[in-house]
């Protein structure tokens, strides 16, 4: 089974976002941070952008080989 993934972006000083994956158990509870970006951007959306792409690696990552 796999754990759910949350994708937030959090502003921690007034413009530069900062995107991180947490991932929880599967009650969706106790949050841990799965990765976290290394350099605050200056838009919303470029954290976003940012954020999805290392989404989609970590699923990619996780996806069973030899299916398909």
């Amino acid at each position: 089974m796999t754990h759910p993934i949350e994708l937030t972006i959090e502003e921690p000083l007034p413009g530069a976002f900062v995107w991180q994956l947490l991932e929880t158990d599967d009650k969706g509870t106790h949050p841990r941070v799965l990765r976290k970006a290394y350099d605050a951007v200056e838009s919303y959306e470029l954290a976003l952008s940012a954020g999805q792409r290392a989404l989609q690696s970590e699923i990619r990552h996780r996806a069973p080989v030899g299916h398909g």
